[in-house]
């Protein structure tokens, strides 16, 4: 396509400029961010440790010793993938569409469009997460901890990286070449996201150049892809992860641990409270400003499931054990950052929806020039972004149970077949070799991959309000500068 032809589709609004460090944070991101996901399930397994022994002493690490340790495939690169995994994993994306479409749900407009008009979504994650969860529970019931969805997932947890990393390289290809199809003025209220159409091919496929990228499929009818990927398969998939480990542990150590439970309680509240809340997402930055590209793709179907679920693996590998007061301990930071979230949210959508609303009409606001109201007092009156606060306060919750974490696996001597059971670790050679974790010099380091979630969640948090903040400015421009007079304070009141 020419450089006339492209501008033919372009919206009048021209692009605001790049964010994530522009073409060549996008390539960084679109190389690392798949690298780093690879490197904690290798860096840390039930082979040699967490992380593995040749990383805590560098001067006499060597490629071979660091492939044996990691448990790297013998068939080398094309291990990491499985035709008969990525087939699964199909499949799967495929019930989830069923689901949706199957399921009665709520329907409802979306936001207004730059363009003019609103488009149409339907709502019903919450149903299909419960009756998929409901088939997973009938299996565990039957199969207990050998429930071939739970040894599965443990078995093929590299390939099931690949398989959706491919799904995600797809959808980012698939959506980027067909916005070129979107023309001005069309029927079905297809445009371009304001960001996405910089005419560079690296970042306009990170960062996505159409805004709400859909397809008509025989049968299933019409999908919008960015809605459908935002809280179905990957976000259900955490969970899924979540309970694997759970299995493995119990299938391996005899027992589950305590740790273990409540990460999984708490990473399931905050799955299923986004599920039921999904008509949410209308409001959410994801929906309304980013096109969908290989970021949004990625983000769902790969990082969140794989590196949100990364505590869960751990003690599905090294149980821990709080007790009374250790639970109290995580609990605590659970239920204040909870409390904040929900509250914050729950006050902002019932704002948007009925400003009367007796719960929400004594709150003071501000009203700008496009006719909306931006509140003063409230939650939304101590600072900007409030609702990032509970998030990131929960965080903690997720990563406290795993302790000062870290482990080294150390091969005893062979024992006989008679006294060999799961528990007592895998088989080298045909031979039943005894296995004992100790945490040794390993401990603390660790934390570097049950911690990081905290790290990471809190730049994400950080970010994403720079870029709410831009979005806003632009969109409300004086209306906006009187508003962050009146409420200062960006996500932490005092601090920041």
């Amino acid at each position: 396509m020419s450089k006339s032809e492209r501008k033919s589709v372009l919206p009048a609004e021209p692009s605001h400029g790049y964010e994530f460090g522009g073409p060549i944070g996008a390539f960084a991101a679109s190389l690392g961010l798949p690298l780093v996901c690879y490197l904690a399930a290798f860096l840390c397994n039930e082979v040699s440790g967490c992380p593995v022994p040749s990383t805590l002493h560098p001067r006499s690490l060597t490629l071979s010793k660091l492939k044996e340790e990691a448990g790297w495939p013998t068939d080398g690169i094309l291990g990491l993938a499985s035709l008969t995994v990525t087939g699964w994993v199909l499949a799967y994306y495929l019930l989830s569409l069923v689901l949706y479409v199957a399921l009665p749900g709520q329907e409802m407009e979306g936001p207004e469009l730059r363009t003019g008009g609103k488009l149409k979504y339907k709502f019903n994650a919450f149903s299909s997460a419960v009756l998929t969860l409901g088939l997973a529970a009938v299996g565990t019931a039957m199969q207990s901890s050998d429930f071939i969805l739970w040894t599965f997932i443990w078995d093929n947890y590299v390939q099931l990286i690949t398989a959706n990393l491919g799904i995600a390289l797809f959808l980012a290809w698939f959506v980027y070449y067909r916005s070129f199809t979107v023309k001005a003025g069309n029927t079905k209220k297809r445009e371009l996201a304001e960001g996405g159409h910089s005419g560079n091919l690296v970042y306009d496929w990170f960062i996505g150049r159409e805004l709400n990228p859909r397809v008509d499929l025989p049968v299933f009818g019409i999908i919008d892809i960015k809605a459908f990927c935002e809280l179905r398969p990957g976000m259900l998939g955490w969970i899924l992860l979540d309970l694997a480990f759970i299995a493995h542990q119990h299938k391996v150590h005899g027992y589950v641990s305590d740790s273990i439970l409540l990460i999984t309680g708490f990473q399931s509240l905050y799955v299923l409270d986004a599920v039921y809340m999904e008509p949410a997402i209308m409001t959410t930055i994801d929906i309304t400003t980013d096109g969908f590209g290989f970021m949004l793709a990625f983000g769902d179907l790969v990082w969140l499931p794989f590196i949100y679920s990364l505590q869960a693996r751990y003690l599905a590998l090294y149980p821990v054990n709080l007790g009374i007061s250790g639970i109290i301990g995580v609990l605590a930071p659970q239920a204040l950052g909870y409390y904040i979230f929900r509250s914050a949210n729950n006050e902002k959508n019932r704002f948007r929806n009925n400003p009367n609303d007796p719960k929400v009409a004594h709150l003071q606001s501000i009203k700008t020039a496009k006719g909306t109201r931006l509140l003063t007092s409230g939650w939304w009156g101590t600072a900007r972004h409030i609702n990032y606060l509970g998030d990131w306060i929960m965080a903690w919750s997720y990563c406290l149970p795993t302790g000062i974490s870290g482990y080294q696996v150390l091969y005893n001597s062979p024992i006989s077949n008679g006294n060999w059971s799961p528990a007592n670790g895998g088989v080298t050679g045909g031979v039943p070799i005894k296995t004992e974790l100790v945490q040794g010099e390993a401990k603390g380091w660790g934390m570097i991959f049950t911690y990081f979630y905290i790290l990471y969640f809190a730049i994400l948090l950080v970010h994403r309000e720079m870029r709410d903040e831009a979005k806003c400015s632009r969109k409300y421009g004086s209306d906006w500068e009187k508003y962050k007079k009146k409420v200062p304070w960006r996500i932490l009141p005092g601090v920041y």
